[in-house]
């Protein structure tokens, strides 16, 4: 048991890693040996959990993707239309707050563009999901773009390095507020405190 929690340990902190220099260097910037460097570790001892950087790379993100698509599957199930929205938006914009150097890198590096195409641009992709919920069946032109632009600024902004001086709770009530007036959607209303 004690191996495959050291295992498990070396793995985290393997990616935990790669994401901290594929911030720094960008994907393509950064090698194995780098990694390996960083780590403590040789280059096979990566090559021990990874045979090639795109793997290291699809894993860096597939924990964002399977809480995004986690996000979806429940928004789904909401029996409103208005409350499916209001799922995915609230879920969408945590996501982009928890993971904001990984949002950061989805806009800006090829690398991960790349591990992301095959994942959330497919036709049972989370995209498509998310779109589906946002626009309804039948989207006119100003729904589609107001989804499209939600999603999209939400992820830049949440992303972006100008704004990482923003404390998280900041940070998600002003993407949140952003996104409703987007999608068209009314504040939720608080209760007095007593």
């Amino acid at each position: 048991m004690a191996a495959v929690a050291g295992h498990e340990d070396t793995r985290t902190r393997l990616l935990a890693t790669a994401l901290r220099l594929f911030t720094e260097h960008g994907v393509e910037g950064t090698s194995l040996q780098m990694i390996a460097d960083a780590l403590g570790v040789t280059k096979a001892a990566v090559y021990y959990h990874f045979k090639a950087k795109d793997e290291i790379t699809e894993a860096v993100v597939e924990p964002a993707l399977r809480e995004l698509e986690s996000i979806v599957g429940e928004a789904a199930r909401e029996r409103r239309p208005g409350a499916r929205i209001d799922h995915l938006l609230d879920g969408f914009v945590d996501i982009v707050v928890r993971h904001r150097a990984l949002v950061a890198l989805f806009s800006s590096d090829p690398g991960v563009s790349r591990a992301l195409e095959k994942h959330f641009f497919g036709k049972e992709s989370a995209m498509v999901g998310m779109m589906s919920i946002l626009t309804g069946p039948d989207p006119d032109p100003a729904r589609d773009v107001a989804a499209h632009a939600a999603l999209a600024g939400i992820a830049l902004a949440g992303g972006s390095p100008e704004l990482a001086h923003y404390g998280d709770d900041t940070l998600r009530e002003a993407l949140l507020d952003v996104g409703r007036k987007l999608l068209g959607r009314p504040r939720p209303r608080r209760t007095p405190e007593r």
